[in-house]
């Protein structure tokens, strides 16, 4: 895909109804696909909302299941590369995001990984034989038990490539095993065909695929499934396609041991919100590519797609740094910071090999990134809890507003932030580009990198060097951060950064942190921890409370934690808490305002006073 494509429409409308037609697809009973009954005629779903968006996408999960809660780290930084690498060269790729101080969560291996030479028979997709393949590549990586182990230990998740469509050939490690659970005798050196709808044959490919490899540490698969050209339909199954089955075959496998499920693969339609999380596919690089990426993402989340991972970058060609850049800034407010590209010895998306300009500005947004993560949980929590989309369109929030449907290069990621990425090349050495944002009345919205103000209800064009990009936070709100962790999404969360740019006199922001293991099942038992925050503006100064948290808890939960309060306002006096002068710390940016290890329990009423 080099560019816009045509896209099928989603659940909202201006005219306030959509129909979905669900005529003839298969039901899953008792755990397994099952045909319609005969005498079935019309499967139709009606949804009549008018100019309420919000309760059209609660509507789409009340009939069809909720968004599940993501493993956290899929929001982090991914490193990610069609290369055969060795594992030297992915313990120096690790070893090079320490020194060049980027942050990494996810470390994703193509199809390297497994031994792909020795396979002779198959579906011959792209003319290739092997790239299904479940047994490691002993020549590239010798030891893949005490690499994985070794990245576990450093907090560093990993995921494998899957190209399931040959299953488990006769040259697999488990071969023999697996032939013998389907009763088949294994010396007779025959290759089973990939049957998908064979309940018995998908519980030993499973078994025998994927389970010896996560025994030693795999953490979830890559459903790289691209043979509906070949194979479009199920076995036996006359309407069920590969894709949409398959995620759900692999979305309930990956939750063994009280795991969350997850799975990272293509979105298979309606449906798709309950098996997250999805890729968009093989982009070509160009400035055109970029700019259709900002709404086709935004309106996804119309038909239930809440979370894209794109190749950040594009997939192929694209070596120019400035686009890379501006690439990756829209990453900052999207599901996944995950690089990607195809297997070509000149292109490689590590940050640092883009020269010193592009590195410098790449660094900027992988730190917010990473002081972000509070912010970007919660609002994932939102996902789940509201049916909204982590990347939303402007009129799911303002309906009533023409500017609202006429601004698609911009969209709100969460509740607090409005980014405007910015989608063609600039001018001068610092590449000054531009890009129209429409600002929501009702709120002052101040630019995340500099502190500069807007008033709502107007529109502007935003300018901003290689190093920035129009991105905006609401005025009067307090927004949930860190400080820079290596590893963003698994660093405990034992300082909370509160950064609070002021609203509308009189007025209370309210905003609620959301806490939980970031890694099981356990939020469903009511295993979370929320703490409200309110920030209340007033003429000689602010008044910002943070609440006891509440909640059951989670396993690793914090019982204490420091507070960094960031106000970006330098004329302050003093910040009390407690009748107690709280230390404050005058910076270029505005003021810093500190608090000791507390205990979470107790709620802070800090009173802020202007000179």
């Amino acid at each position: 895909i080099a560019g816009e494509v045509p896209t099928t429409p989603g659940l909202l409308s201006r005219n306030g109804w959509h129909l979905i037609d669900d005529s003839g697809k298969e039901i899953i009973k008792d755990g397994w696909i099952k045909e319609r009954p005969v005498n079935h005629y019309r499967d139709l779903y009606f949804f009549a909302y008018g100019e309420d968006y919000k309760a059209a996408l609660q509507a789409l999960t009340t009939i069809s299941g909720d968004v599940p809660m993501t493993r956290k780290y899929v929001h982090g930084s991914w490193y990610c590369r069609w290369w055969d690498y060795t594992e030297k060269e992915y313990r120096k790729i690790v070893q090079e995001y320490k020194e060049h101080n980027f942050p990494l969560d996810i470390l994703v291996m193509d199809m390297g990984w497994h031994r792909q030479k020795d396979a002779t028979t198959g579906m011959g997709h792209a003319g290739q034989y092997g790239w299904t393949g479940y047994s490691w590549n002993k020549e590239l990586i010798p030891e893949p038990e005490k690499l994985i182990r070794d990245l576990k230990a450093d907090n560093i998740y990993v995921t494998l490539n899957d190209h399931p469509h040959d299953g488990i050939r006769h040259t697999e490690d488990h071969y023999s095993e697996f032939m013998k659970s389907m009763r088949v005798d294994p010396n007779e050196q025959k290759d089973l065909l990939f049957d998908a709808g064979n309940q018995e044959y998908m519980k030993n490919f499973f078994e025998y695929a994927h389970g010896p490899n996560e025994k030693i540490g795999i953490d979830f698969w890559w459903l790289d499934w691209q043979q509906d050209y070949v194979m479009p339909h199920v076995i036996g199954y006359k309407n069920l396609r590969h894709l949409p089955w398959l995620n759900n075959l692999y979305f309930q496998n990956s939750s063994k041991g009280n795991k969350r499920p997850l799975i990272f693969s293509r979105w298979a339609g309606w449906g798709s919100h309950r098996t997250p999380i999805q890729f968009s596919g093989d982009a070509i690089a160009n400035w055109e590519m970029l700019k259709f990426e900002i709404p086709f993402t935004a309106t996804s989340g119309n038909a239930g797609c809440f979370f894209w991972a794109h190749d950040i970058g594009g997939f192929s060609g694209g070596k120019d740094p400035e686009l890379y850049v501006r690439w990756t800034q829209f990453a900052l407010t999207n599901s996944s910071l995950r690089i990607h590209s195809v297997y070509d010895s000149e292109l490689d998306r590590r940050p640092w090999r883009w020269g010193k300009q592009a590195e410098d500005a790449l660094k900027i947004i992988y730190h917010l990134r990473s002081k972000l993560m509070p912010y970007i949980y919660s609002s994932v929590y939102q996902c789940h809890n509201e049916s909204l989309p982590l990347n939303r369109c402007m009129y799911i929030e303002h309906p009533k507003e023409e500017e609202a449907y006429q601004n698609p290069q911009q969209f709100m990621f969460g509740d607090l932030l409005l980014s405007a990425p910015i989608v063609s090349p600039g001018t001068g050495t610092n590449h000054m580009a531009s890009q129209k944002v429409w600002f929501p009345a009702g709120n002052i919205w101040y630019n995340l990198f500099n502190n500069k103000a807007y008033e709502g209800g107007q529109t502007v064009n935003a300018t901003a060097d290689i190093n920035e990009f129009p991105l905006f936070v609401k005025g009067g709100y307090p927004l949930v951060m860190q400080p820079y962790r290596e590893r963003m999404a698994s660093a405990k969360l034992d300082t909370l950064v509160i950064r609070c740019f002021p609203g509308k006199t009189g007025c209370i922001g309210t905003y609620t942190l959301y806490e939980d293991d970031g890694l099981s099942d356990d939020y469903k038992k009511g295993k979370q921890v929320f703490t409200k925050l309110d920030y209340l503006q007033k003429d000689s100064g602010a008044r910002l409370t943070i609440y006891k948290a509440s909640g059951a808890g989670y396993a690793g939960q914090p019982t204490k934690r420091a507070y960094r309060i960031e106000l970006p306002i330098k004329d302050i006096s003093k910040a009390i808490l407690n009748k107690r002068s709280l230390k404050m710390i005058k910076e270029s940016a505005g003021t810093v305002v500190l608090i000791p290890s507390t205990d979470i329990t107790k709620d802070l009423i800090i009173n802020i006073k202007y000179q």
